[in-house]
């Protein structure tokens, strides 16, 4: 008999980590997995500017507000209100006091709040502008001392469903149940048939299907991919927020220009050193994101010009020398030959956060029994048609909290008889090897479909071009796939081909322009 854990949890961004040591502490037998070399890696590592945070002039429904707003009404009410009474709090219970976070301090030592667009308030804490990292090297550090098991390096290929995978023929006619994960080892090419009670998604998002992005490599839309194949609810995945500002530069990539420097001054002008935010939004630059995207998309558009500029070397109002308050921005752009104290940042919108995804309750149960989804994998319906700023890092902590309580409340072991009828991955003997260039080809074909068609503005002839090209490489891919010898970039490419299907499919059902929705 195979071991079979209490819990399996599919990714090691701050939900997936923050679930995992939940669980532990629980006195839950718990495995963490991720498909990257480092623990680290993961669109949590990537985030600048902060998390919501409890602040004594502000309050839950005015917070509520600010998300709905943000949303444009279409979010799920009883999720909002949810994340605003419990949320805030969380980042000083959990990361503060008992993760050990050390966020940045004012001049008078207190934490430093700072603004973001579509916030009344500032409400929002930062550990200079590399939040994300601090909030991930303290969560790894944590989950060592306190013994999680965490493999690297390993890839979820599927989910083992009692319909789909059982030798039992009866299992056909009960209600389907995941029962754990087939896991390619990347390393030895060799399949692991990995059995649990329950299974938690927290692999993240789906920027990586986009020709531009600030979300790293690995953000191909796994967990959405493979929660759809197994029978999952999926909603909402025609909402893509693309963030106004990546730096365009020929030698740097997938890097973020965080909205804060926004909520700090700075400026967003053409080529003539023109301000134009003016011209769309009375809150200028710190309109929502899906009013800045689209306004640097006209403006690109209308003067032919690749990218616009951010300035901040004559606009910033912060305290802290702008090299110190956005250090790690200084030091990127420094790299690339620009010094944002003395000029503009070159800058393009990009695809950045996934505002739909696999349906949750409020405890992050999916519409399968024993799944769970959490962070941006999940659509807990808090950001409705777009994400207010620096809530989704709280969203998988408050979401991690709240599975792992839940599970660990209504836990129920599944009969040993059950599993033993669970195969190993059939693996046939003789598989063919790919050139790694084709399925880069490929990889390239989806991207440039998605960003042309299914971007930030789009028309229902763009989307039906879309739907036609990713019929034809969904084709073409799942031939491949069965045909080829399995690894980490092959199960990628499928799972891209079929999230990239899922957002057009989503998106030329919804013909309002909602959020950052925008149809033409």
């Amino acid at each position: 008999m195979k071991k079979v854990f209490d819990v399996i949890i599919i990714g090691t961004g701050i939900s997936g980590l923050s679930n995992a040591i939940y669980l532990k502490e629980m006195g839950m037998d718990t495995l963490v997995i991720t498909k990257n070399d480092e623990i680290s890696e993961s669109n949590t590592y990537y985030a600048q500017g902060g998390i919501i945070a409890k602040k004594e002039d502000d309050t839950a429904s005015s917070l509520s507000k600010d998300i709905l707003n943000a949303g444009c009404y279409y979010n799920n009410l009883s999720a909002v209100k949810h994340f605003s009474e419990t949320g805030p709090g969380l980042v000083f219970d959990f990361l503060i006091d008992k993760i050990g976070v050390n966020f940045s301090k004012d001049e008078n030592n207190k934490i430093d709040y700072t603004e973001e667009a579509a916030h009344s308030n500032r409400r929002i804490v930062h550990y200079e502008d590399h939040t994300g990292d601090k909030i991930i090297e303290d969560l790894i550090a944590y989950a060592k001392k306190i013994g999680v098991s965490i493999l690297n390096s390993h890839t979820a290929i599927d989910l083992i469903t009692n319909n789909h995978h059982s030798k039992d023929c009866q299992e056909l006619y009960k209600k389907r149940e995941v029962m754990g994960v087939y896991v390619l080892n990347n390393l030895e090419s060799t399949v692991d048939t990995i059995l649990a009670n329950y299974v938690i998604i927290a692999s993240g998002g789906a920027g990586n299907l986009y020709q531009h992005t600030t979300n790293p490599a690995s953000a191909t839309g796994d967990g959405v991919s493979m929660a759809y194949r197994a029978g999952a609810d999926i909603i909402n995945s025609e909402f893509i927020q693309f963030h106004p500002t990546s730096l365009f530069h020929r030698d740097i990539k997938r890097f973020l220009i965080s909205e804060s420097l926004r909520g700090e001054g700075a400026k967003l002008i053409n080529h003539k050193g023109e301000e134009f935010m003016q011209n769309y939004s009375h809150l200028k630059e710190l309109a929502p994101r899906d009013v800045v995207a689209r306004a640097m998309y006209e403006e690109m558009s209308k003067s032919g010009e690749e990218y616009m500029f951010l300035d901040i070397s004559h606009n910033y109002k912060g305290k802290v020398p702008v090299e110190e308050r956005f250090s790690h921005i200084f030091r990127t752009c420094q790299k690339g030959g620009i010094d944002i104290r003395t000029e503009p940042i070159p800058v393009v919108p990009a695809a950045h956060y996934f505002c739909g995804g696999i349906k949750v309750d409020l405890n992050g149960r999916t519409s399968l029994k024993n799944l769970y989804a959490i962070g941006e994998v999940s659509c807990t319906g808090l950001h409705g048609a777009n994400r207010l700023a620096s809530t989704s890092l709280l969203e998988g902590l408050v979401w991690a909290r709240n599975a792992a309580e839940h599970i660990k409340g209504n836990f129920q072991q599944m009969k040993v008889s059950r599993l033993n009828n669970i195969p190993d991955w059939d693996s046939p003997e003789f598989r063919e090897e790919f050139d790694p260039l084709l399925i880069k080809q490929d990889f390239q074909a989806i991207k440039l479909t998605m960003w042309n068609y299914a971007g930030i503005i789009r028309t229902k002839k763009g989307l039906d071009r879309a739907k036609s090209d990713l019929n034809y490489y969904s084709h073409r891919i799942m031939k491949f796939y069965r045909e080829a010898k399995l690894n980490k970039s092959i199960i990628e490419l499928r799972n891209a081909i079929i999230t990239a299907s899922i957002i057009v499919d989503s998106a030329m059902h919804n013909s309002k322009s909602l959020g950052c929705h925008f149809v033409k």
